[in-house]
Order: structure tokens, then sequence, then C-alpha cells
């Protein structure tokens, strides 16, 4: 198993089990809230981390199959499980903090703090660059090895 496919499995795994832990935490929040729901970042860091857990099983696949250099291989899939690890940490801070139910809306906060303006559209044109990069990479030598 290359290095590549060896840390997407492991992400995989890691996510996987934070979809679960977080799955506990919705629930208990649920069950102390008035409506029955949790806090929108606490649903969103549950429903991310199971997501991703799926896209790093995809990325590992990819990775094994793909025509690629193995440092080549590595690096594009490192790119987007370290975009996803951080959306996944974001949400779950958010979460713990209680401090929003939009990361997005202007001025952006984080815990009574308030971020300076170019940190979250920075962080997203990043987020956006290493996790459609890397991929767009993978599945070109994925494409090489199964079409071209």
């Amino acid at each position: 198993m290359s290095a590549a496919e060896s840390l997407a499995i492991v992400a995989a795994g890691v996510f996987f089990l934070n979809g679960l832990l977080t799955g506990v935490w919705k629930y208990l929040q649920m069950r102390k809230s008035p409506d029955a729901l949790a806090h929108p970042y606490v649903d969103i860091a549950h429903r991310t981390s199971l997501m991703y857990s799926f896209a790093a099983i995809l990325l590992a696949y990819f990775a094994r199959i793909a025509d690629l250099p193995e440092t080549v291989a590595f690096w594009s899939v490192l790119f987007p499980l370290v975009f996803f690890a951080g959306a996944i940490l974001t949400y779950m801070i958010h979460g713990a903090l209680k401090d929003t139910d939009n990361q997005i809306r202007k001025p952006s906060v984080l815990g009574r703090g308030v971020l300076p303006p170019w940190v979250v559209p920075v962080a997203m044109w990043a987020l956006v660059i290493a996790e459609i990069g890397g991929f767009v990479v993978l599945f070109y030598g994925v494409l090489r090895a199964v079409v071209l």
C-alpha cells in the first residue's frame, strides 16, 4: 500500500470516528434543547466528518489506481485531507463556542473576538485551491491509468 493510500485510509478512520463521536455530542445537545436541535455547527461537524470519511476512501482508491509518481499522489491526497480536517475542526470550534451559526457572515467571529476581514476569504480560497487542485491532479492520474 502506498503512503498516499495509507494516509487516506487512516484519515477516513479518524473522520468516521469523529463523525460517530460528534453524533453523540449532537444527540446530547438535542436532548437538552427545548427545540430538540443541536447547535448548527455541531450538526455540521457531525455530517461533514461522516461525509469526509467517505471522500477519504475515494481518495485512497484513486491513489491506488492513479498513474502518478508516488510523491505527486501523496501531495494530491494530503492537501484535500488537511483542508477536510481543518474544516471539521473549525466547525467543532464554532459548535463548542456557540459563537455563530454562519461563519461566513460578517463580521467573522471566533469566540468573543472578531477575525480580520481577510481571514475567512483567504482561508476559503486556500481550501478551494487545495481541495480541487489536489483532486484534479489525482483524477488526472486516474484518467491516465484507466482511459489514456
